[in-house]
């Protein structure tokens, strides 16, 4: 049953067309220190769709929801009993014990009809600066929105949380030793649409009295016990391949000196094995599978009732799969950023088949709310998911992502990033 603010910020996202983002006041937060001007070229000439030009609006009680599903799921991941489920389809890095908890984990969700609905989890969510500054970037477009704005994150705030958090995770492995140098890693990274957030880290780190590089992991050598990079050793590196198991042949230097301990890396396989191979979700909408491995049942009933219901893709079930198809979504185990995902109602016989050869997992359809914008001659519905930036089971931030199509692209006019205002819960009222 909605509640009060879920309605009023339903209402809002259909009726408040305002443009609420202060241009020159986002350019002015992603242009601090050198290369400012690189930074906006990148951002606006280059990806002119990053960033949407209005706020989504989401009631109070589906924020707390979704926090009680990220709790839910890291009381989950935290038994034992779940990682000897998940083992069977991890890879063997994955065993490699940690004390790093893994930064930037990513929980997406659709608003549904009974509430927000956890469709997958990140291991490596991008984004999370970027919104950081998109946040302080808004503008009170209408007295709605004047009345919750004061809401927004600080950024200084954010920020120092983001911070924190590494060195959080570095002590965790380290202790009281000083962390000096830290590498952002992709394949690539100048070929990353999120390559403008890797130099906004490295300058975030910079501001903090932090050593930092950006780089591929070809730059990368493990020489006597020590992963170096050209300008020195690395002590910790923020991981943001998605070859998550670090198992092709071009990280092989980064995964020998991480399970050899010389350096410190997050996120990591275990995190991604224990939290976002996407099988992990059939277990997780399974209640016999949840109570056998001692899971409350107060938990239990937080993830039935907050994540679609979802089992892994066998060629045994292709005849009630096919038949159910216009109510499923097909996505691969290991997939991200949508690659290879497939609406039922799309699918043909073709691709189908394929999928039946395995890796992938059904998951019922909950389709995304929208968000309207534009003039109201010619207004246009966008379609959104939430995002919960979270680290150790605490939400840090909650964006939205808009878009046109079958799934999140950053290519649609007036779509991209989004900051969400919460609507608060009406006095008295649910």
């Amino acid at each position: 049953m909605p509640t009060e603010c879920s309605r009023l910020a339903a209402s809002l996202n259909r009726d408040c067309q305002c443009v609420s983002v202060d241009r020159a006041k986002l350019r002015q937060s992603l242009a601090q220190g050198e290369a400012g001007a690189d930074m906006i070229r990148l951002i606006e000439e280059e990806r002119p769709h990053l960033f949407a030009d209005t706020t989504v609006f989401l009631g109070q009680a589906s924020v707390e929801r979704m926090a009680e599903v990220v709790a839910a799921i890291e009381r989950v991941a935290a038994l034992p009993a779940w990682a000897g489920r998940v083992r069977a389809w991890a890879p063997a890095t994955a065993r490699h014990e940690t004390a790093a908890a893994g930064v930037f984990m990513g929980y997406d969700f659709h608003l549904g009809q009974s509430g927000p609905q956890l469709i997958e989890i990140n291991t490596n969510a991008g984004g999370g600066l970027l919104n950081a500054a998109l946040a302080q970037a808004q503008i009170a477009c209408c007295e709605e929105v004047a009345a919750i704005l004061p809401g927004v994150h600080p950024a200084p705030t954010l920020e120092q949380d983001f911070v924190d958090m590494f060195r959080q995770e570095w002590r965790a492995e380290r202790g009281d030793a000083p962390l000096g140098r830290i590498a952002i890693v992709d394949e690539n990274p100048l070929s990353q649409f999120l390559y403008p957030e890797f130099l906004l880290f490295k300058k975030l780190f910079e501001r903090h009295g932090l050593q930092a590089v950006v780089c591929d992991p070809a730059e990368l050598r493990f020489e006597a016990g020590v992963l170096r990079h050209d300008e020195g050793r690395v002590d910790l590196v923020y991981n943001r391949l998605t070859d998550f198991g670090l198992e092709e042949a071009a990280n092989a230097v980064l995964r020998a000196a991480w399970l050899a301990g010389a350096a410190v890396l997050t996120p990591h396989p275990r995190a991604h094995a224990l939290f976002a191979d996407k099988r992990n979700l059939s277990l997780l909408t399974d209640e016999t599978a949840l109570a056998g491995m001692g899971v409350d049942e107060a938990t239990r009933a937080v993830l039935l009732a907050g994540i679609p219901r979802t089992r892994l893709v066998r060629s045994e079930d292709a005849e009630d799969l096919w038949a159910r198809r216009r109510q499923l979504f097909f996505k691969p185990a290991a997939g991200y950023g949508s690659k290879a995902a497939y609406r039922g109602d799309k699918l043909t016989r073709r691709v189908f088949e394929e999928i039946l050869e395995g890796g992938y997992v059904a998951q019922d359809l909950v389709p995304p709310s929208e968000r309207r914008i534009g003039p109201e001659a010619a207004p246009v519905d966008l379609k959104l998911d939430l995002r919960n930036y979270a680290y150790r089971g605490r939400v840090q931030l909650v964006t939205a992502r808009l878009y046109q199509g079958q799934t999140t692209n950053f290519r649609t006019p007036g779509g991209g990033f989004a900051p969400v205002l919460t609507v608060p819960r009406m006095e008295g009222k649910a």
